[in-house]
């Protein structure tokens, strides 16, 4: 048990624990940390999270607008813990069910995401952030970079895919292109310059409330009642296909059944949502998908790295799909 989770416990214990309910510690990551005791959930959330920006991510959470779609907290969460790391509580939920694939709530998630995307930003609590997903995949690629494993074909397949996507998948601010996560080889940039001068009209319209890192962790039942989204520190302003992005990546890797794929996107469709559109959805899909498929495994080499061991199956999928965006991008210059 990590020091964050050992404080965790401790605070819980002290002020929020049933003396009789067991604490369990259901994550403990340097991003993360979750404990639960009896039906309240205590996060710890990642070292130099913005507490005001945390402050207005909980009140969209809690806004009778995001009810039935975003879980809301219990209240506004304890004292910050003696290592500085912001907690908030929640109400505990039974989360999907990883040995139950043919189980998997898809349809649910697509439909839950069309209502978030369609919340009316006006009438929740702001200035709200950015949405993450970006900044995130930015992270991943300077993790791979700092582990400074050594030369391989897939690692180079990682990087310049990564460096084909345009800024704004990069989480790069366009006004200030000097404030960079990352520094791209410059015999890329006209091609990113390109990129995203095609797609600034297109994306201009599209800025909704989003979740920012949709996957089927971020799913649960809380009472038995319908399935809601948790999972509040990426969420944000920003394009919605970013949300669609994961599964579409997974789809496109085949780690994910063409079945699940249609079903989760018709019932995002169905329910409304747009960041598809009705027809072809790779337009809008295409850069988000390659940016999670570039996020994805680029944390899968370097964390099987840190770890001693080979890729599973599934990093390895998506590390032969960063590959393949790669050979693409050299084909078509």
């Amino acid at each position: 048990m990590s020091q964050t989770a050992a404080q965790l416990v401790a605070a819980l214990r002290r002020g929020r624990c049933d003396a009789t309910a067991e604490v369990i510690v259901l994550a403990d990551r340097p991003d993360a940390t979750v404990v639960r005791c009896g039906h309240v959930v205590a996060k710890a959330h990642p070292p130099g999270t913005d507490p005001a920006e945390l402050a207005v991510r909980l009140g969209v959470a809690a806004h009778p607008r995001c009810a039935g779609i975003l879980l809301p907290p219990v209240d506004d969460g304890m004292a910050a813990l003696p290592d500085g790391r912001r907690v908030t509580l929640w109400p505990y939920g039974e989360p999907v069910a990883p040995d139950a694939p043919d189980a998997a709530p898809w349809v649910e998630a697509g439909k839950l995401l069309a209502r978030l995307h369609a919340v009316p930003v006006a009438e929740l609590p702001g200035p709200l952030p950015a949405m993450r997903g970006p900044v995130k995949a930015a992270r991943a690629i300077a993790r791979l970079r700092a582990a400074a494993l050594p030369d391989s074909a897939a690692i180079r397949a990682v990087l310049h895919a990564w460096a084909g996507l345009p800024d704004w998948a990069r989480g790069v601010d366009r006004t200030d292109r000097t404030d960079r996560v990352d520094l791209d080889r410059a015999d890329s940039r006209d091609h990113r310059d390109r990129t995203d001068r095609r797609e600034r009209t297109d994306r201009q319209e599209v800025t909704r409330l989003c979740h920012g890192d949709l996957h089927l962790g971020q799913l649960i039942r809380h009472r038995a009642a319908d399935w809601v989204l948790i999972d509040i520190d990426d969420l944000g302003l920003g394009d919605p296909a970013w949300d669609l992005a994961r599964p579409a990546a997974w789809y496109a890797a085949g780690l994910l059944a063409p079945e699940d794929w249609d079903r989760f996107l018709g019932a995002y469709r169905a329910a409304g949502g747009s960041a598809a559109g009705q027809g072809d959805p790779w337009p809008r899909l295409d850069v988000p998908a390659r940016a999670l498929t570039v996020q994805t495994a680029a944390l899968a080499l370097a964390k099987a790295a840190a770890a001693g061991r080979a890729l599973d199956e599934a990093e390895e999928a998506m590390v032969e799909a960063a590959v393949r965006i790669a050979r693409y991008m050299e084909a078509v210059g």
